[in-house]
């Protein structure tokens, strides 16, 4: 509802900060995924970590060929093409801002591939749930496809906020474990471009970790976690009314045809490649 009101808005209304919007997104976000975490246990955070940072290898490494040779095959340009790819593979828009700045990306080019990712994020976050039950996929199963599929942490965590609590834990840490190669990818990067452009770490991850070391050994149960970990749900709805409103007409007619259509193949590729592999046992909890 949040993401659609925000969409309402941006659809009817001129967004007079959308710079500040996107910004203060980014850290309501962070701050929602660490409340998140004094409701998680330690145990089944690493579980699903361990798996998860292998699962995510793999994946990363599929939608960025793939997504360099869709690029290639509709004609995008090659930072665009690169920035849609990266943001596919790793974790949306935080992967684009990170990498974006190395690869000398220009504010048009940043807008585009933002613009076609929280495009598809705000299709995903409206139709993976339904999709989940008509598959009958698991708790489990879904977390998983949602962590693997979907481009922002915060289209992860509100789909699977929106199946379950089991779907909540698995899909934000393996997607957490997804979004820790940022680092190793936009170092990559800055190799390969010679570019010496200050890399951006996600502490948060961290501190999400912590989070839920607390929620498990001091003090386990306790009230005041559980209304940390409300707060971050609540921080998680605002994140996406923000979201939802700076996607205006104006801003998605920006993006064109080819970059979305880069966008929308891949993630169709990704997302379908990876709900076989879980539905296969391939991919497990």
């Amino acid at each position: 509802m949040a993401l659609l009101v925000g969409l309402v808005f941006g659809a009817i209304a001129t967004h007079p900060y959308p710079g500040e919007s996107r910004q203060i997104s980014k850290y309501l976000l962070q701050a929602a995924v660490v409340g998140l975490g004094f409701g998680m246990n330690l145990q089944q955070v690493v579980r699903a970590g361990r798996s998860g940072f292998i699962y995510t290898a793999v994946g990363i490494a599929f939608a960025l060929i793939v997504g360099t040779l869709i690029g290639k095959m509709v004609a995008v340009q090659q930072r665009p093409s690169f920035l849609i790819s990266t943001g596919t593979a790793i974790c949306g828009g935080s992967a684009i801002a990170a990498v974006g700045p190395v690869v000398g990306a220009t504010e048009d080019e940043m807008s585009v591939s933002l613009g076609t990712i929280f495009m598809l994020n705000s299709v995903a976050l409206l139709t993976f749930p339904a999709i989940g039950t008509w598959l009958k996929l698991s708790q489990t199963q879904f977390g998983l496809w949602a962590a693997l599929a979907i481009h922002d942490t915060s289209s992860v965590v509100g789909a699977s906020a929106k199946y379950g609590a089991v779907a909540l834990a698995v899909g934000t840490t393996v997607k957490l474990a997804r979004a820790l190669w940022i680092v190793p990818v936009t170092l990559g990067t800055a190799v390969r471009k010679h570019s010496k452009t200050r890399i951006q770490w996600p502490w948060f991850i961290l501190f999400f970790c912590l989070a839920a070391v607390a929620n498990t050994y001091l003090f386990p149960g306790s009230h005041f976690y559980h209304l940390l970990s409300s707060a971050g749900k609540l921080m998680l709805i605002f994140t996406l009314f923000l979201i939802g409103a700076t996607l205006s007409p104006a801003a998605l007619r920006k993006v064109g045809p080819r970059p979305r259509l880069q966008g929308v193949l891949l993630w169709i590729v990704v997302a379908v490649a990876s709900l076989l592999a879980i539905r296969a046992g391939w991919i497990a909890g």
